[in-house]
């Protein structure tokens, strides 16, 4: 069965933190390589965090330095810690599958519920 839960957001002060987690089904998890996706309504999905199954990581420039993304492979769950926050980062966050290089697999058509973050001035 797929599956994808995110938890973990709430509503937080700017240059507070907080901590994503996404538990996954082993179906999605597997070998792939997960992120940490962004979306404000009216605007498309933003891949913010990336990383391999062997531990690997990228990150987009918006969140290079602030953003962590961790895994546990025993757990098929992925988290995203979030530091320094700014109110540009309030988004609904969602995890999935990720391209680690341009040529890679995307997103599975499947997409969690998302967790909410919401970064006050």
């Amino acid at each position: 069965q797929v599956q994808l839960v995110e938890s973990g957001g709430g509503l937080v002060q700017a240059g507070g933190s907080l901590r994503l987690s996404c538990a996954a089904s082993g179906s999605i998890f597997g070998g792939n390589t997960m992120g940490w996706y962004r979306q404000v309504p009216g605007r498309q999905r933003e891949l913010v965090a990336r990383i391999a199954s062997g531990g690997s990581t990228k990150y987009a420039d918006s969140v290079k330095g602030r953003f962590t993304i961790s895994r546990d492979n025993s757990k098929n769950t992925v988290y995203l810690q979030m530091n320094s926050l700014k109110p540009e980062d309030t988004a609904v966050y969602y995890c999935n599958r990720a391209p680690y290089y341009s040529s890679s697999y995307g997103p599975y058509d499947y997409w969690g519920q998302g967790t909410q973050v919401t970064v006050s001035t």
